[in-house]
């Protein structure tokens, strides 16, 4: 697939098929296009955990459920995805190689870093992982944890203390589709988004 129409058929899927498989090759190949992600200094200061055996996915809902609201459309659609992949950071990778001898630093001092790139690195693999998915004609979407859910979720795996729940990326096939009602918004033009030389300075004609 030409990758302009594989970034066009990029969608958030909200209603799996919960009887269409992903194929062990479908999955390698979505894992082996994060690790091609770009990472500051090549640290590679991510894990990504998957839970394809029903057993696991459900210690994942298990560990996120909110008992005080009831399941809604959106919790039934996604739990029946087949796979879901928890993207981790590691700060300690980043802080680590940033203060080896050819990076110039010799602390660790987390005022470096005003942007956390191992968060951001971890989600530009996340992208990576959804367009991959589109590459083999499956449908993902990427979703956050609640705060409160963190620690749950990190004691039903054994995640290190370090490590930092970025996202969840589901995998399947979709079910039926669904249009968020945050789409009405669209989308914000070329002209608004893009500025020229210094900000508020129109891309408009341009482009």
């Amino acid at each position: 697939m030409e990758f302009r129409e594989v970034v066009r058929r990029r969608r958030m899927v909200r209603r799996f098929d919960p009887v269409r498989t992903v194929t062990p090759g479908a999955l390698g190949h979505v894992l082996r296009a994060a690790q091609r992600a770009p990472s500051a200094g090549f640290s590679q200061g991510w894990d990504f955990l998957v839970l394809a055996d029903p057993q696991d996915r459900a210690r994942f809902w298990d560990a996120t459920r909110d008992d005080h609201r009831p399941p809604g459309s959106w919790l039934r659609g996604v739990s029946a995805a087949p796979v879901l992949i928890l993207c981790l950071s590691d700060p300690d990778t980043y802080l680590d190689r940033y203060a080896e001898a050819d990076k110039g630093w010799d602390d660790r001092d987390l005022a470096r870093w005003p942007v956390p790139y191992w968060d951001v690195d971890t989600g530009m693999a996340a992208m990576l992982m959804l367009l991959a998915a589109v590459d083999q004609g499956l449908g993902a979407l990427f979703f956050g944890v609640p705060p409160a859910r963190h620690e749950p979720v990190r004691h039903a795996y054994d995640i290190p203390a370090g490590r930092r729940l970025v996202g969840v990326v589901a995998l399947g096939h979709e079910r039926e589709r669904t249009t968020s009602p945050s789409l009405r918004r669209g989308r914000r033009p070329s002209a608004e988004v893009v500025h020229w030389g210094r900000f508020g300075e129109s891309a408009a004609g341009r482009l």
